[in-house]
């Protein structure tokens, strides 16, 4: 297991301001993870030092830039990246975790059992089954990293937020270049650059009051 002094060295350069509690939170969630992706395909990164700086900083990095409050949705959450990480940061935040493989739910749950995570509920639906229900829940930010086909994501994703409720996209720069048909339905307010990288990035963007649900 890792030290906290070593944890904090590596996401050194995300910069982030976290208490001893809260890397004791992500020294928990790391231990489950690095033994339960011995049994299950959570994550192919599989040194805990790769997974606190790409994983956990690449997600907790969010939190230097927004301040999430609310209700907050993370479609295709696998290993919890990074809606389940982001309740490290925002312990209050009241998270809806949509995966739709039954192992990796389990997963997700144990985590927020070890934590003492509250307000964290884990969904088997997909994004496309969500908001085909009748009635669809409004929240204030809905998060989604290392998923594909923007072009169904962005509208389905659009449509579980309140106006003015923010989408937050771990995107490479390739991905991010088909964003550009989106002005409709967001404005995006920042791309932010993630350290340890050149190719990937945060978009933010806020969903516009005059979109009209189909």
């Amino acid at each position: 297991m890792l030290s906290e002094s070593r944890v904090r060295e590596l996401l050194d350069p995300f910069e982030l301001e976290l208490t001893s509690a809260q890397i004791g939170c992500l020294l928990t969630y790391l231990d489950l993870l690095v033994r339960w992706n011995q049994k299950i395909n959570l994550t192919a990164i599989r040194t805990p030092e790769e997974c606190v700086a790409r994983h956990f900083g690449e997600s907790l990095y969010l939190a230097r830039w927004v301040r999430l409050e609310g209700t907050l949705l993370d479609i295709g959450s696998g290993a919890g990246f990074p809606g389940l990480a982001l309740k490290i940061a925002f312990p209050g935040l009241a998270a809806t975790l949509l995966e739709p493989v039954a192992k990796k739910r389990a997963f997700l749950k144990e985590v927020a059992r070890a934590c003492q995570m509250e307000s964290v509920g884990v969904r088997g639906e997909r994004l496309e089954q969500l908001v085909r229900q009748r009635s669809v829940p409004s929240f204030d930010a809905v998060t989604a990293r290392a998923v594909g086909h923007l072009d169904r994501l962005v509208p389905e994703a659009v449509a579980c937020l309140k106006v003015g409720g923010r989408l937050c996209l771990w995107l490479s720069h390739s991905q991010a270049a088909s964003l550009a048909g989106t002005q409709s339905l967001l404005e995006w307010q920042s791309h932010i650059p993630l350290p340890l990288s050149r190719e990937r990035e945060i978009w933010v963007g806020a969903r516009l009051g005059t979109l009209r649900d189909g």
